[in-house]
């Protein structure tokens, strides 16, 4: 393996090596705060120490009503950037860069009025339907501004860059996709102007050497839509795309036959075919051989680790130094969410090294 452990330059920032640790949410912060607490600092700090090359810090929400959860964590006022800057300068001492993933969840958050861009029936879980209020024009320029506000907030606290949450059904993901999105005014007809006046609107009051990326739905609702919107996004300036899945009750995945890896990675090789700049591919990576693979065979730019990373916070260490880095069980609810120490593939992982 070579190509997984070279460095490479995103704008300014030196990245060690092609393995990015994605966004995970965790239960760390005590509810209906969004603060960081000392579980959240040690939890980027372990990783951090495991030697990958980035970390997106997970799902930072921009507006306490557009939260997944009570405990999420928040970057919607200043009394949050301390914190935020403690993780900043835990994950930095152990020489990784670190960007945070700005979110609003929209019309599947916790709020019992969700905001939408149309009116959206959701299906809950529990089999429950969540009506999505379709914005105003006032209420679509006030999350703007949230998600400006916040972008300004993580460069105050010392953060490489931001990513937008623009996939995994969140209000940018349903701007996104035109079977959610059916507004009749430009931000139906350009389903991609409410992430773009965000970007702009970031770059304008933070740095020229701040990172601004996207973490963009492969199938939005199909791969030409999303091909399209990397393509415009490119034009806007954006600097780097992280695909996962979209909106998934509503996307139109492809992969084609004795392809050798899933949709998602499939739709991420297409979409650095069409742009030009950094590209990362995620989802069922599960060996330091197989993201090897990936890089090589689709070209991307990185790699995204988070199971992985769970199971054995040594993951790349310990491919660096050709040891075993674990295996993900899949479980049907991951522990992060619960009990991380309890995580049956660590528990699997710790027994086998001694």
């Amino acid at each position: 393996m070579e190509k997984i452990f070279t460095p490479f330059k995103l704008k300014n920032i030196e990245i060690r090596n092609r393995i990015c640790v994605p966004p995970m949410v965790t239960r760390f912060s005590e509810p209906d705060t969004g603060i960081v607490e000392l579980g959240t600092i040690e939890h980027y700090r372990k990783i951090a120490k495991g030697l990958p090359g980035l970390i997106i810090q997970e799902a930072t929400c921009v507006n306490i009503n557009g939260r997944l959860m009570d405990r999420q964590l928040g970057i919607w006022n200043d009394a949050q950037i301390k914190g935020l800057k403690k993780i900043v300068d835990t994950v930095h001492a152990e020489g990784c860069a670190i960007f945070v993933q700005l979110h609003h969840a929209g019309v599947v958050g916790i709020n019992e009025q969700p905001l939408c861009p149309s009116k959206y029936s959701y299906a809950l879980p529990d089999g429950n339907i969540r009506i999505g209020k379709e914005m105003t024009l006032a209420e679509i320029q006030e999350i703007q501004t949230d998600f400006v506000e916040a972008g300004v907030r993580a460069f105050k606290a010392g953060y490489d860059g931001i990513e937008l949450h623009g996939c995994h059904e969140y209000l940018i993901c349903q701007f996104f996709n035109k079977k959610v999105n059916t507004r009749n005014d430009d931000y139906g007809k350009y389903p991609e102007k409410f992430a773009m006046e965000i970007l702009k609107s970031i770059c304008e009051r933070t740095s020229p050497d701040f990172v601004i990326g996207i973490r963009l739905g492969g199938f939005e609702p199909t791969l030409k839509d999303a091909i399209q919107n990397a393509v415009k996004l490119e034009q806007g300036g954006i600097d780097f795309i992280d695909v996962s899945y979209g909106f998934s009750k509503e996307q139109e995945a492809f992969v084609p036959a004795n392809y050798s890896f899933i949709d998602i990675i499939y739709a991420a090789e297409m979409i650095k075919k069409s742009v030009h700049i950094p590209v990362f591919a995620a989802n069922g990576i599960i060996s330091p051989e197989m993201a090897e693979d990936i890089l090589i065979k689709t070209e991307v730019d990185m790699v995204d680790i988070g199971r992985g990373f769970i199971v054995n916070s040594n993951w790349m260490k310990d491919a660096i130094e050709k040891k075993d880095t674990g295996k993900c069980l899949h479980c049907k609810m991951c522990k992060l969410f619960v009990e991380p120490d309890k995580c049956p593939g660590k528990i699997v992982f710790e027994k086998n090294k001694k």
